[in-house]
């Protein structure tokens, strides 16, 4: 796929020193591809602000709503407003992702109008990487998502392509869902007759991540919790299949 088709949606927060400093470095390297760039801000300081200002083809957009699906939703809005067809979602610290194998990930998707998903997934050696408790989540989110889409993918590493006529069906889900409007978003293109797909490397995780603690478990918790209400959502809306 040429970039000239993708934009690239995104949110950021950066609520100390040691993120600020983790953003920046990340998104400097996303910024050198030159595709553009819709971010929605949490509430960061005007300095990284600035920082986000700094690149000509980074557009701040203003936050719907409040919390996470609030600040995807504004971010994924914009972007579905300009003439891309494709929409790249990522979380904004995949600096690893971003300079190693984001090129590679866009020269592999298909230029194709039935593609609806192209999913970022972890080789079984890199999921292997990630915190033992965080797989076990991710685990189940995975075989819920293959089960109801019939694509035994890994799911839940981050970042992804979606087809912007997915973006309508996000316009009204409840600000609530939080990060299960992933798992909506993909069934929804399945259901629509959308493929869902998957580019499988080797996307270890960060050697600063992979501490466990307490409050990351429960995290893990509420992430499971929310993917699954996401899918069951996206199991009963109403769709209309015709394209």
């Amino acid at each position: 796929m040429n970039k000239n088709n993708i934009t690239v949606a995104t949110i950021t927060w950066a609520r100390d020193e040691q993120e600020e400093s983790l953003l920046r470095a990340s998104l400097q390297v996303l910024a050198e591809l030159e595709i553009p760039v819709f971010v929605c801000d949490g509430g960061s300081g005007n300095n990284f602000l600035d920082f986000l200002r700094s690149f000509p083809h980074f557009t701040i957009v203003e936050r719907k709503a409040k919390g996470l699906w609030g600040q995807a939703q504004s971010s994924l809005l914009a972007a579905s407003h300009t003439a891309s067809p494709f929409i790249l979602y990522t979380e904004p610290d995949k600096k690893d992702f971003f300079r190693n194998s984001l090129p590679g990930f866009i020269a592999a998707a298909k230029d194709d109008d039935q593609l609806g998903i192209l999913l970022a997934s972890r080789s079984a050696t890199a999921f292997a990487t990630f915190p033992a408790f965080q797989r076990s989540t991710e685990t189940t989110i995975n075989n819920c998502c293959g089960e109801l889409i019939g694509r035994p993918f890994e799911y839940t590493y981050g970042p992804f392509l979606l087809t912007r006529q997915v973006v309508p069906y996000l316009e009204n889900v409840a600000n609530d869902i939080g990060w299960g409007w992933r798992p909506y978003a993909f069934n929804i293109a399945h259901r629509l007759g959308y493929k869902v797909e998957s580019f499988e490397g080797d996307f270890n995780c960060p050697e600063t991540q992979r501490e466990d603690s307490m409050a990351e478990r429960m995290y893990r918790m509420r992430q499971l919790t929310q993917n699954i209400e996401g899918l069951l959502l996206s199991a009963n809306a109403i769709i209309n299949p015709a394209r």
